[in-house]
């Protein structure tokens, strides 16, 4: 409070009457230092913020120069195509030549068992008889009744002759007498039935037949196999049906390490319902029998011959469309992809057609190269 306020407060004070008086304010020396240090940093800002544009670099801002991308560098090995032999190859069953029921014709008891199970017999070897007691006694009593039976016919025809008797008593006689002849026919037949023989040579893989037994006609008594020589038989898809012909040679490597040649005797013409696939079959020899039947075997049957080369099969890779192939190298170090087919599989390796007589084959990068682009080659060596 200035000394002006404080003696018009004593004045009024005192009763005399109060007269306003007009404020002023001084100016203060710290505060106008303040601001001109505030403006000057603002100034110092503005220009150290602005010296980059203002104030020009001593450096020269560097060109940055694109260069062209350089070829993938890959391998390749020179391949030549060589004459090569197909196959078809399939897997089958030994089986049997021949494979056969015995079986008893007649009814009647075992008299005796002349072989057992597992003996080789010769064809017409026997295998057992039966007891001819009962044939014998049906022998003798056809041959009464075709003597019987002749007999009537006779006194008929005699009887005709004089007129006595009719034409029909003669035809009752003579079909009396073909039913008595006909009965010592069957007996016949039963007595050469006596005897159970093989119908060819072979072993005897079974046989259920005791002394005294009887056996009712028509009952299997034991099975005969014939193994010499065997038969291969193998499915044969559709489309390799027409690589097969009778008469080729085929090789034959059974599961038991035995490897023999054999003749394809046999090409089916009606595939299988089921599979779609058609029999064949390999005759194969087996003089010796060391071949059992029934066991798994492999056939080779050579097809023909193709120009082809052999490959690793690691460097077969696919294009766009999915077709199987292998990338190589022109003469401009251009990747050209070739399709190709494989004629033949090895555990080294595969045979395949498609490719030129001569060809350059990328062997390492082929998975970073795409048909079309250029390449570094160098000479490398298949995988």
């Amino acid at each position: 409070m200035t000394p002006e306020d404080t003696s018009s407060k004593a004045h009024s004070q005192a009763g005399a009457p109060y007269t306003p008086q007009t404020l002023s304010f001084a100016s203060d020396k710290g505060a106008s230092r303040s601001t001109w240090i505030a403006g000057s940093l603002v100034v110092l800002i503005v220009g150290w913020m602005g010296s980059g544009f203002v104030i020009p670099s001593a450096e020269e801002p560097q060109t940055i120069m694109r260069q062209e991308p350089q070829p993938v560098a890959v391998a390749v090995k020179t391949s030549s195509a060589e004459t090569v032999a197909q196959f078809y190859q399939a897997e089958g069953q030994a089986l049997p030549d021949r494979d056969t029921a015995l079986r008893a014709e007649i009814s009647g008891d075992i008299a005796e068992v002349m072989v057992s199970k597992g003996q080789d017999v010769d064809a017409g070897q026997v295998i057992a008889r039966f007891d001819p007691a009962n044939n014998a006694a049906d022998a003798n009593r056809a041959a009464q009744e075709l003597a019987r039976a002749q007999r009537e016919f006779d006194n008929a025809e005699q009887l005709l002759e004089r007129g006595v008797a009719t034409a029909d008593r003669v035809s009752q006689a003579r079909a009396a007498l073909a039913a008595a002849q006909a009965q010592v026919t069957e007996v016949e037949q039963d007595a050469n039935a006596l005897t159970i023989t093989a119908p060819f040579a072979g072993r005897i893989e079974a046989l259920d037949l005791d002394e005294g037994e009887f056996v009712s006609a028509g009952t299997d008594v034991g099975r005969l196999v014939d193994i010499t020589p065997l038969t291969v038989a193998i499915q044969v898809p559709q489309q390799s049906l027409t690589l097969l012909a009778v008469g080729q040679p085929a090789t034959v490597r059974f599961i038991t390490g035995e490897e023999r040649a054999g003749t394809v005797t046999f090409v089916g013409t009606s595939a299988a319902s089921e599979t779609r696939t058609f029999l064949a079959e390999i005759e194969v020899a087996n003089d010796d029998g060391a071949i059992p039947a029934g066991i798994s075997a492999e056939v080779i049957i050579p097809t023909g011959e193709a120009v082809a080369h052999f490959l690793s099969p690691s460097i077969v890779s696919l294009n766009t469309e999915g077709t199987l192939g292998i990338k190589t190298v022109n003469g401009d170090d251009v990747v050209v992809f070739f399709p190709i087919e494989v004629v033949k599989a090895q555990i080294d390796g595969i045979w395949v057609t498609g490719l030129p007589d001569a060809v350059d084959i990328i062997t390492v990068g082929q998975g970073f190269v795409n048909e079309g682009e250029t390449v570094a080659p160098s000479a490398g060596e298949l995988n």
